[in-house]
């Protein structure tokens, strides 16, 4: 029998809102030049290119010259640590144990340019342990990366009391907000820290473009050279389609303040509630239960699971999500952007997650295009590929 998909895998990726879609077609017919050509058609872009700058912009509550245009949030990582890098002594770099690859990736680059990498452990839950604080903040280290919310367990971190910590002690720190930032805007300045990166794909806009936002005075260096676009930053001929899409997207957004609300508020209350109301109807499965923190301390679309059989043996994460797509239910083990491994996954290692546990990791994450109706189908279908297994 075939099923309709049900897509549950947000925090990889989500489908593009039809005014996202609209904006960009009515630019490719008349913002298609070079917004740095003289002309008429190049005025026209430039003209769509600032405009979409301004929107973006108030988002955040920031100065349009703050943000720098990306190809996503991986470049943005990289521009966002090596660019800081470059102006600083080397020293120490200190990444959560659970950031992205793309953040892991850069260490490594600083790494082989003097810099040392520590790691800050994290809890049982996913989230830094603030006791690891006054040693991990000390001499000599110049430069901090923490992820704001963790995409494979939903957990969100305490970016500001960090990036507040930080402030006190002259280091830099960036922060990775690609998964908070879907769930609402926010004043830059209400998260204390030095540079902010995202990517519009995960809120309804545009694969391949993404931003780097940074703090006023805060030196960054190019990683490529070039035409000097985006402050002499990032030199390329600018994406104007792609970044008034990504603004459009960001205009579905809901505001909020995370000195106030430390959990963000979701795309919808409905889909807060949609989210509590699937995984306690998941969690009647005895071969599932929940990985990572409380329904509270998550991001509010998030479900992380870990699954066994029935007499308790892990599932292998990877086969699972197969036979659940056959199913029609998409969703992901883990980190989309690590899912091509078969190995230990890297979050729950870091958590203290036993043996082949690692690899029975689940994620579904929600989105506004599921109704009540699609979402009542899911835990029969866990159910009936559950029960395939021997």
């Amino acid at each position: 029998m075939e099923h309709l998909e049900i897509y549950l895998d947000a925090a990889a990726t989500t489908p593009p809102l039809p005014a996202v879609i609209t904006v960009m077609q009515q630019l490719q017919q008349t913002a298609w030049a070079n917004p740095s050509s003289l002309h008429e058609a190049g005025l026209a872009a430039a003209e769509a290119l600032e405009r979409a700058r301004w929107l973006i912009a108030e988002r955040f509550a920031v100065s349009p010259d703050q943000l720098i245009v990306t190809s996503g949030a991986t470049e943005s990582v990289h521009l966002a640590l090596l660019g800081s890098a470059n102006g600083l002594v080397p020293g120490r770099l200190v990444i959560s144990a659970v950031e992205h690859p793309a953040v892991v990736a850069a260490a490594h680059q600083l790494e082989a340019l003097g810099w040392s990498i520590a790691e800050w452990p994290v809890d049982g839950q996913g989230v830094v342990r603030l006791d690891q604080l006054e040693g991990l903040l000390s001499a000599p280290t110049r430069l901090v990366s923490l992820i704001a919310a963790q995409g494979e367990v939903g957990a969100l971190q305490p970016v500001s009391r960090i990036a507040k910590a930080c402030r006190e002690r002259g280091i830099v720190i960036h922060s990775d907000a690609t998964q908070l930032v879907p769930q609402g805007c926010f004043p830059f300045e209400s998260l204390g820290v030095d540079l902010l990166t995202l990517s519009a794909h995960k809120f309804r806009g545009p694969r391949g473009v993404g931003l780097l936002i940074r703090a006023p005075g805060v030196e960054l260096s190019p990683l490529q050279g070039g035409g000097g676009q985006e402050h002499g930053l990032r030199s390329g001929t600018e994406p104007v389609v792609l970044v008034s899409g990504m603004a459009e997207a960001l205009m579905d957004l809901p505001s909020f303040d995370p000195a106030s609300q430390p959990v963000p508020p979701g795309c919808s209350s409905q889909i807060r509630r949609q989210r509590d109301q699937l995984l306690e109807r998941l969690l009647e499965l005895p071969q599932l239960q929940l990985c990572g923190p409380q329904v509270d301390q998550r991001l509010p679309h998030h479900i992380a699971l870990l699954a066994t059989t029935a007499d308790g043996q892990p599932l292998p994460g990877r086969d699972l999500v197969r036979r659940l797509a056959a199913a029609g239910v998409a969703c992901s083990s883990g980190s989309a952007c690590s899912s091509g491994s078969s190995t230990d996954s890297v979050v729950l290692t870091a958590m203290g997650i036993p043996g082949p546990a690692r690899q029975s990791g689940l994620r579904l994450t929600l989105g506004p295009w599921l109704s009540d109706q699609d979402l009542d189908a899911v835990p029969g279908r866990f159910a009936s590929v559950l029960q395939a297994f021997p």
